[in-house]
């Protein structure tokens, strides 16, 4: 496994994967921190291309990723981050709207803790998950992360959040 570092207007996020997909992003805090694991090999290479979309994203200049991604899990878990790549940027969904889209309405709390377990956030967008009163919910890189991310959203799509 590979992996570099890319500091943004949230902090300096962790990039691991191999040379073909990328398969994690850790938060420089918050309960999705990650560190480099002893095995993994520092190399800026792989990720080129992702931290040039990355850097698009939080500049407001990209609204989707395109990059080849290595979603892990249980069938579930895929299956609620899959759901989390169509919700479009700028808007929100509840829990249990994803629940829903992904036909196991009354599993609302798994998806919570299957979008808790996201390993690639931002790309795979589970900040814009919330509450099904509106509010925001906790988020593996803090709420202020969610906050700054949803907003930065709002910002760059006309909408408001």
């Amino acid at each position: 496994m590979y992996y570099c570092y890319f500091e943004t207007t949230i902090g300096e996020l962790l990039l691991a994967g191999t040379n073909d997909e990328l398969s994690m992003i850790g938060f420089p805090k918050g309960s999705m921190r990650r560190d480099p694991e002893p095995d993994w090999i520092y190399n800026e290479e792989p990720f080129a291309r992702a931290k040039k979309q990355l850097a698009e994203y939080f500049s407001g200049a990209r609204k989707n990723f395109d990059l080849p991604l290595s979603l892990s899990g249980t069938d579930f878990q895929v299956s609620v981050l899959k759901a989390l790549l169509e919700i479009p940027y700028g808007e929100t969904r509840s829990y249990g709207a994803i629940a829903k889209r992904i036909g196991r309405p009354r599993a609302v709390r798994a998806v919570g803790a299957a979008n808790g377990r996201n390993p690639i956030p931002i790309i795979v967008p589970c900040h814009r998950v919330i509450g099904s009163s509106g509010d925001l919910t906790g988020f593996g890189g803090g709420l202020d992360t969610k906050e700054a991310l949803l907003r930065l959203e709002a910002e760059n799509s006309g909408g408001l959040l």
